[in-house]
Parts: C-alpha cells; sequence; structure tokens
C-alpha cells in the first residue's frame, strides 16, 4: 500500500475538523428542532422519541411559512433586476471607453465604499414619504438599489473580455442592437450571470439589518426578521426557535442541490474576476 505523507495526513486531519465545526450548529439546530420542550438531554444527542410539535409550532405562531413566500417573491424579483440592470448599464460602460463613462464607473463603484446602515435615516424617510414602508415594492427597491453596483462591476470587467468580432459579425448580417444584445451578447453573460444571481440572491434572501426596519408588519415580512421575531418570541422553547430556522433553511438548501453545478460555475467565474 502506498504511504501516506505526514502532510496529506495533517491536512486530511484538519480539513475533516473544518468540516464538522462548520456542520456542528446545524447539527444542534436539527436535534433541538426535534426535542420536545421537557426533555432536558444534551442538545449534542438525537432524542429517542422525535416530537414534530415545533415545527407544528413554527408554522402556527411564527407564520414562517408566509415569511419564506415573502423572501422567495422579493429575493427573486430582487434578483432578476439586478442582473438585467446591471447588464445593461455595464455594456455602453465595457463598450465605449470615455471619460464620462470611466468618470461614470469610478462613481459606482465608490458607492461599494458606503456601509448601508449609514444611510438607513434617510432611507427610511424617504421610504416613509413614498408609502414604501412594509410593502414589496419598497424593500425590492432597496435591495436592488445596494446590489446593482457590484452587478455592474462585475458585468463590465466581463464584457470587456468578451470580443467585439462578435457584434460586428451580427451587426454584417443585418442585426439591429437590440437583438445583437439578446442573440450574440446576453448568452455569453451565463457565467458571470450566475455570479451575480448567487451573490445578490444569497445576501437578499439572509437580510437582516436592512428588512428589519423596512418590514415590520408579519404579513411582508421576509425569512431573516421573521425568524429573528420569532426567537425572540419564543426564547424559552428552543427546539420551535431551531424549527423556524430549519424551516427557513430549506428553500436555500433546496436549491444548492438542484442548481450546484451553477452555483460552482459562478463562483469560479466570479473568483477570476
Amino acid at each position: 500500500m502506498m504511504k501516506l505523507r505526514p502532510g496529506l495526513i495533517a491536512g486530511g486531519a484538519g480539513l475533516t475538523m473544518m468540516v464538522l465545526l462548520q456542520m456542528l450548529p446545524f447539527w444542534v439546530a436539527i436535534t433541538t428542532a426535534f426535542k420536545p420542550i421537557t426533555d432536558l438531554s444534551p442538545q449534542m444527542f438525537f432524542p429517542g422519541n422525535v416530537d414534530w410539535g415545533n415545527f407544528a409550532t413554527a408554522i402556527s405562531d411564527g407564520n414562517i411559512l408566509q415569511a419564506v413566500v415573502n423572501g422567495v417573491i422579493v429575493t427573486g424579483v430582487s434578483t432578476a433586476l439586478v442582473c438585467t440592470l446591471g447588464a445593461l448599464t455595464a455594456y455602453p460602460l465595457a463598450r465605449r471607453v470615455t471619460r464620462l463613462n470611466k468618470g461614470i464607473l469610478l462613481f459606482i463603484l465608490s458607492l461599494l465604499m458606503i456601509p448601508p446602515l449609514s444611510i438607513m435615516v434617510p432611507l427610511y424617510s424617504m421610504l416613509t414619504q413614498m408609502n414604501g414602508v412594509n410593502t414589496y415594492w419598497g424593500i425590492i427597491v432597496v435591495m436592488v438599489t445596494l446590489h446593482l453596483p457590484v452587478s455592474v462591476f462585475l458585468y463590465s470587467s466581463f464584457l470587456r473580455n468578451v470580443p467585439r468580432a462578435l457584434e460586428e459579425a451580427a451587426t454584417i448580417d443585418g442585426a439591429n442592437l437590440i437583438q445583437t444584445l439578446v442573440r450574440i451578447v446576453f448568452p455569453l453573460l451565463k457565467p458571470v450571470t450566475a455570479t451575480v444571481a448567487i451573490l445578490a440572491g444569497v445576501s437578499i434572501w439572509n437580510d437582516y439589518s436592512l428588512s428589519v426596519f423596512f418590514l415590520t408588519d408579519p404579513a411582508v415580512r421576509t425569512v431573516a426578521p421573521a425568524v429573528g421575531a420569532f426567537f425572540s418570541q419564543e426564547s424559552s422553547n428552543l427546539g420551535a426557535a431551531a424549527a423556524a430556522s430549519l424551516i427557513a433553511l430549506a428553500p436555500v438548501l433546496l436549491a444548492y442541490l438542484f442548481l450546484q453545478k451553477y452555483f460552482m460555475k459562478g463562483m469560479v467565474a466570479g473568483a477570476e474576476k
């Protein structure tokens, strides 16, 4: 048998330890979610009698399913707008390298340096005057605005590497600008679109700091503020709080399982940029 090098053994042991540490909170959440409130056994051990009552409590009292639906709507619409507007904005900035476009791109990139919480007060005041608090469109506008700079930056960086000869050939064949974008340019943006969708979608789904202020009505709360509110309400019932967290985690986990190859391609493309 081939002898294992000490370095490989140490690396494998370190990787195994890292995986176990990453999985530990998830395992504790599972064991806690299936324990009745009267079970005082250590949280590391799976209960002998599985209790589904915590999930029923999370659904009935925590309104978690409605929060998941709200999160899917807000995340889906916001991510689609971030990808579409980012691509349309980045195309002229990448194809027409002028002083004005360079200044616009630098201004967009400078917005990345602004912490979102630093503009919370004026943003909340503006949305209040526009009746956008506790509405889908209000939180969608906020999320799209905050994630557009990253989208424009990634799309513009990717478009610089797309050969202009493809567009010139399409023009010679009689295609107009819209046809060139739809049939030639946009299909080539699939890798960077996956990157933008992953970065924006995961961030919007997990957002708490902004959503907790703009979505105070339980009927329109997304996942993160709904789980936070339910946890503060049921702090004595950790099983129900853990069940609510697992329900909120399920859509993201399922999306990753079915779209794993796109996740990997998107993350690799993002790393290259």
